[in-house]
């Protein structure tokens, strides 16, 4: 899938999340450099947008939000995310419907 790095383990997955914050909605926009792509509608001023991407992936995802969890760059734009629970497979059903984007 276009060379989306996803590390999988017994746990579930974690990715590395280019988020685009201030967007009119919240959307995943493809891949980028290895990367998901995702327009966030919230504001990057006290973890709003952060808050926002865990909502919007868990729903995606089909998890409960507490399975979500940004790890590392929490005030950046490049945000290692880990979802517990899912396979790699499940995460690129979910982000992308099991389209190919490449």
């Amino acid at each position: 899938m276009a060379n989306l790095r996803i590390q999988e383990g017994d746990d579930g997955v974690v990715f590395t999340a280019k988020i685009v914050p201030g967007s009119s909605r919240t959307t995943v926009s493809g891949i980028l450099d290895g990367m998901v792509k995702i327009k966030v509608s919230a504001q990057p001023e006290k973890g709003k947008a952060n808050r926002r991407l865990v909502e919007f992936l868990a729903k995606k995802l089909g998890v409960k939000k507490k399975e979500v969890e940004v790890i590392s760059g929490h005030t950046s734009p490049l945000k290692k995310v880990r979802v517990a629970g899912i396979s790699a497979e499940m995460l690129l059903e979910g982000l992308f419907g099991g389209g190919n984007l490449g």
